[in-house]
C-alpha cells in the first residue's frame, strides 16, 4: 500500500437505509471515509430486521449512532455532527429532511462546503416526487421494464440484482467524487439530487439511440431489437453445469461455426448479425442441442480454445472457488459464500481491514 486511502480524512454523515444509500455509502467506507451512520430508535436502519446478511454486507467498516430526528436536543447534536462533515447522505421522502431543520437549504449557509446527497425514487421535484417505489417501479418508469423479459413474452423483471438500486447507488458515487474534487477548486459544497429512475433513464441511452437510429418506435419491434440475440444465452450441458455463448459479432460466429457443428446455419447467409437475428430462436437450439452432448469442462475448454466469448455460470456458492477471483483477490475470505471488496484496487486500501457492520448500541444513542 501506498499512502492514505483517497478518501482519507473525509467524514460522511449518512442517515439511508435499506440498500441504494448504504450500498453508496459503503464504497465510499472502503475508500476510506469515515461514514456515521444515523439510525432511528428503536430498532435503527430496517434492514437490520427484514435482511440482515444484505445489511451486514453494506454497512461494514461504519460506525453507527441512535438518534432520534424529531427530539430537538438530539437533532441538535447531529447537526453538530453535521457541520463537522464534509458529506451527508439522506433517502427520505422529498420534504422529511427540511421538516426536521436538516435539509440543505437549512445547512448550506453553515456549511457551505458540504456535499449533501439525497438519493430517491422519482427526485426531489416532479408529480411523482413524493410517490413510493421499488426496483421494479424505477424501472418501469424509465423504460426499461418494457423491453426486458422474454421474446414474444411480457415484460419480466427477471435479473436476479436491485439494477435500479444499484445504478442509483453508483451514480451518488461517481456525483459525490465529483463534487468533492469540485469543491477543490471552488470551496463550495452543493445539493445532489439522485433519483434512482433518473438513472435508470440515462442507461436506457444506448437503447434509445439504437432505436431513434433505426426508427424503431414500435414497443414489440424494440422487444425484438433487444431481446433476439443469436448465438447469446446460457445453454445446459450434459452433466447439469452451464454456459453462457454470445458470439454476436460475425467474426466470433464464424469462430463458432468452426468449434460447433451449427448444421444449416453455417451456410454463408448467416455470416452477418442481421440475417442470423431472424432466426435467433433457431440458432440458439441448435446450440443448445450440441453442448447438451458435451460436459460443461469439456465445452468451455474448447469454445475457449476457439477465442470464443464463453463463461460458466458460477453459482454464488461457487464464487469463492472461482480460480479467476480467487487469483486477484477479490473475495475477502475464502468461505463459499464471502463479500466480495471493492472492485478496482487503490492506493491506501485496504479492504481486508474494514471491520464489521456496527451493532445498535443504546448506548451510543444521541443525547
Amino acid at each position: 500500500m501506498k499512502g492514505a486511502a483517497p478518501l482519507s480524512g473525509v467524514t460522511v454523515v449518512d442517515f439511508s437505509e435499506l440498500l441504494p444509500g448504504p450500498f453508496f455509502t459503503q464504497s465510499l467506507a472502503e475508500m476510506g471515509a469515515r461514514v456515521v451512520k444515523v439510525e432511528r430508535p428503536p430498532g435503527g436502519d430496517n434492514a437490520r430486521r427484514m435482511g440482515p446478511g444484505a445489511f451486514e454486507a453494506v454497512n461494514r467498516g461504519k460506525q453507527s449512532l441512535l438518534a432520534d430526528l424529531k427530539d430537538e436536543a438530539q437533532r441538535a447534536e447531529i447537526r453538530a455532527l453535521v457541520a463537522q462533515a464534509d458529506v451527508v447522505v439522506e433517502s427520505y421522502r422529498p420534504g422529511v429532511m427540511a421538516r426536521l431543520g436538516l435539509d440543505y437549504d437549512s445547512l448550506r449557509e453553515s456549511c457551505p462546503r458540504l456535499v449533501y446527497v439525497s438519493l430517491s425514487g422519482y427526485g426531489q421535484d416532479g408529480p411523482w416526487a413524493k410517490l413510493p417505489g421499488h426496483d421494479i417501479n424505477y424501472l418501469a418508469a424509465a423504460g426499461a421494464l418494457a423491453i426486458s423479459g422474454e421474446p414474444g413474452g411480457p415484460p419480466a423483471h427477471n435479473f436476479a440484482l436491485p439494477v435500479a438500486d444499484l445504478c442509483g447507488a453508483m451514480y451518488a458515487l461517481s456525483a459525490t467524487l465529483a463534487a468533492l474534487m469540485q469543491r477543490q477548486h471552488t470551496g463550495r459544497g452543493q445539493h445532489l439530487d439522485v433519483a434512482l429512475a433518473d438513472c435508470v433513464l440515462h442507461w436506457m441511452n444506448p437503447r434509445l439511440g439504437a432505436y431513434g437510429a433505426d426508427g424503431t418506435t414500435d414497443l414489440q419491434a424494440q422487444r425484438a431489437a433487444t431481446l433476439a440475440k443469436p448465438a447469446y444465452g446460457s445453454f445446459t450441458c450434459r452433466d447439469g453445469r452451464a454456459l453462457s455463448v454470445a458470439a454476436l459479432e460475425d467474426h466470433f460466429w464464424a469462430r463458432l461455426c468452426e468449434a460447433l457443428d451449427m448444421g444449416p446455419f453455417a451456410d454463408p447467409a448467416y455470416r452477418t448479425l442481421g440475417a442470423r437475428k431472424k432466426e435467433a430462436q433457431a440458432i440458439n437450439a441448435r446450440i443448445a442441442a450440441q453442448l447438451a452432448g458435451r460436459d460443461a469442462a469439456q465445452a468451455f475448454e474448447e469454445l475457449a480454445r476457439h477465442d470464443l466469448p464463453v463463461a460458466p455460470v458460477v453459482a454464488p456458492g461457487d464464487l469463492a472457488g472461482l480460480a479467476q477471483f480467487a487469483q486477484r483477490g477479490r473475495l475477502a475470505g475464502t468461505a463459499p459464500l464471502s463479500l466480495a471488496r471493492f472492485p478496482v484496487p487503490l492506493d491506501g486500501v485496504d479492504a481486508a481491514a474494514l471491520g464489521p457492520a456496527p451493532v445498535l448500541d443504546d448506548a451510543r444513542r444521541a443525547r
